[in-house]
């Protein structure tokens, strides 16, 4: 993309880590390097999965080089990378409202619901499906799986995703899709979310 994201922010760990590797096979073209990496620096990862694929492109290395490291020698070489803080716990910012419709127009009985939920500022998603569902449990009624990458909604309304339909919930800010989980997406104030049931 031209911003510098390759794939999504979850996929671009690998993605650095592919092209370092590989970089010498791809003259004459080369891909902007600076501007890919100004896209990690600029997200704040949370996730341990996401972490643990960006950071090796971070030092320079790929999965491809564990194999090869010489762990006696590199002791004491760790490089020291700069964290950001995290959030103070026990701060409460102020309510948020948000903008939540769930949309089917693919399988069964087909519908388009809304809602607005108050949260707090810096809540992420999952606590606004957490709301929308205690206000109206009967149509915002969601279920999660844990993954590896944090919650993904497998479904809403009674409607679950199926691998063999090909089928999924899909999550849209202003008709473009989350590049985070609800797990670790954090909703403005005013901001419009929307679950669309979806294939692929």
């Amino acid at each position: 993309k031209g911003n510098g994201m390759i794939g999504n922010i979850y996929s671009m760990g690998l993605a650095l880590q592919a092209l370092g590797a590989t970089s010498r096979f791809y003259a004459p073209r080369k891909w902007d390097c600076a501007q890919a990496f100004s896209v990690v620096y600029g997200h704040d990862y949370r996730l341990p999965m996401a972490i643990a694929q960006v950071l090796p492109a971070l030092v320079g290395r790929s999965y491809l080089d564990a194999a090869g490291l010489d762990c006696v020698a590199s002791t004491g070489m760790s490089p020291t990378l700069q964290m950001s803080p995290s959030p103070t716990l026990g701060t409460t910012e102020a309510p948020i409202t948000v903008y939540y419709s769930i949309i089917n127009k693919l399988q069964g009985r087909h519908f388009n619901y809304t809602t607005s939920v108050q949260v707090p500022g810096g809540s992420t998603l999952l606590k606004v499906l957490e709301e929308a569902e205690k206000k109206k449990p009967n149509t915002f009624s969601f279920k999660t799986e844990q993954t590896s990458w944090g919650p993904m909604v497998v479904s809403i309304n009674g409607l679950a995703a199926n691998t063999d339909d090909k089928t999924y919930w899909q999550f849209l800010s202003s008709g473009d899709a989350l590049q985070q989980g609800v797990g670790t997406y954090e909703p403005r104030d005013g901001e419009h979310i929307e679950a669309v049931f979806s294939t692929y």
